[in-house]
């Protein structure tokens, strides 16, 4: 009897904290990074923020460019075009957006794996817009301080979070950019399957 009360409590709480559906109507983006293929799961519910991502995959915009950005235990960040390019040691993640996102908050919490769009601070941006293309991935349980700061996360890691693991331990300089260059080398679409 004590399983199942436990088995129903923790379904509970993992409906609770996964209101998002997914199933096969889900686009999904694999980013196949110098440490391995990660596979994203793009989420139905903010769909401003999905087809972006989706447009500049197709672009090929993302190939090619580094994690600019990598934070032990909190967060690794890729999106800045200027990172192609970028000489080593460069500053990265100050490239001004050609264009923003209206925010789509609808209530899902920061977890491991969670993929959000950057921003800038609030200060600078109260309505919250989303960088056109710099996004991050969680590597810790959970960020309260930026639910409360509001960010869009827009889907989250289904395959290859070891490999996010991995490159958020790799050494950084004193502007967080990796010391040996994190790239992703390719990314690319699967369709949904209905």
């Amino acid at each position: 009897m004590r399983k199942y009360v436990l088995a129903f409590i923790l379904g509970i709480v993992s409906i609770t904290c996964n209101a998002q559906k997914i199933d096969e109507s889900n686009y999904k983006v694999v980013l196949e990074t110098t440490f391995g293929k990660v596979t994203l799961v793009l989420y139905n519910e903010t769909p401003k923020h999905r087809d972006n991502f989706l447009k500049l995959v197709n672009e090929g915009f993302y190939d090619g460019m580094l994690f600019h950005r990598v934070i032990n235990n909190f967060m690794v960040q890729a999106g800045d075009p200027a990172s192609k390019t970028a000489e080593p040691g460069q500053k990265l993640g100050g490239t001004k957006d050609p264009y923003t996102l209206k925010p789509e908050f609808v209530g899902f919490k920061h977890k491991k794996g969670s993929l959000a769009a950057a921003r800038l601070s609030t200060g600078l941006n109260p309505e919250k817009k989303s960088s056109a293309s710099q996004f991050y991935i969680v590597t810790r349980t959970n960020c309260p301080h930026l639910d409360v700061d509001g960010y869009t996360i827009f889907g989250e890691v289904i395959d290859g979070m070891g490999y996010i693991l991995d490159m958020q331990a790799v050494q950084t300089d004193a502007n967080d950019r990796p010391i040996d260059d994190v790239k992703i080398i390719k990314a690319t679409i699967i369709e949904p399957s209905n």
